[in-house]
């Protein structure tokens, strides 16, 4: 007695899931965080520090957007689901039968809204600080808020980057690589029809322009070698 076979639309194959915008996104938010983090400390490194933060809410603003119009596993509306979900797919892992996910898993949805939030947070308050922005509270207070803000942030990388390291190893697939090429295992109807590599393109022609331009506009070294700040109107 033959064993009915899978149709050839539910057979697993390398399907593109994740759109170029989204990698693109993704890397880009690397680096900006990773970059704003590192020199955070520094006057030298001022001028570097708020235009990756500029970045950082510039890609925060594109990505809502794009989990609303983009393609099907960009959208929030494919991964975000409720506490019942994340609950039976963390119960999986345990188990030691994860439920497989084209797109992001329940648990991982969590950790992409709370980066966004994060993200968001951290802009604002970085902003208002170095623009001394009136408000209702003590400078001091909202300079805590940034720093504490961006030390959630990055406590939330860790968890996300060793997430996903387990993950890997659980379904025996490389998410980084998925964040790379775009491409991962799944049935061929839940394949995304294009890239849109025109809009990363034009994506990356943005950010990298403002970081000319941010360039162009700095201010010249002091002779010990420090940065001098200025709020002027094109910050």
């Amino acid at each position: 007695m033959n064993t009915p076979s899978a149709s050839p639309a539910e057979r697993p194959k390398s399907i593109l899931v994740w759109d170029a915008p989204v990698r693109v996104f993704h890397w880009l938010m690397v680096l900006s965080f990773a970059g704003a983090w590192l020199s955070a400390e520094s006057e030298r490194w001022r001028l570097l520090h708020v235009t990756l933060g500029y970045t950082l809410a510039a890609l925060v603003i594109f990505r809502v957007v794009w989990g609303l119009v983009g393609t099907r596993h960009a959208r929030f509306a494919d991964f975000v689901r409720g506490p019942a979900a994340v609950a039976r797919y963390l119960r999986s892992l345990v188990q030691g039968r994860p439920e497989h996910h084209v797109g992001h898993n329940p648990a991982g949805a969590l950790a992409i809204i709370g980066l966004l939030a994060l993200a968001a947070l951290v802009t604002a308050t970085g902003w208002s600080t170095f623009n001394e922005i009136a408000l209702p509270w003590p400078a001091k207070w909202m300079e805590e808020l940034h720093e504490g803000a961006a030390s959630a942030m990055l406590g939330l990388v860790g968890l996300h980057v060793l997430a996903v390291i387990v993950s890997s190893r659980l379904h025996r697939e490389n998410l980084v690589r998925s964040m790379i090429t775009g491409r991962k295992a799944g049935p061929a109807n839940e394949g995304i029809r294009s890239a849109w590599r025109s809009l990363a393109a034009l994506m990356l022609v943005a950010v990298l322009g403002f970081w000319w331009l941010q360039w162009q506009d700095a201010p010249a070294a002091s002779a010990d070698g420090a940065v001098a700040v200025q709020h002027e109107s094109h910050h």
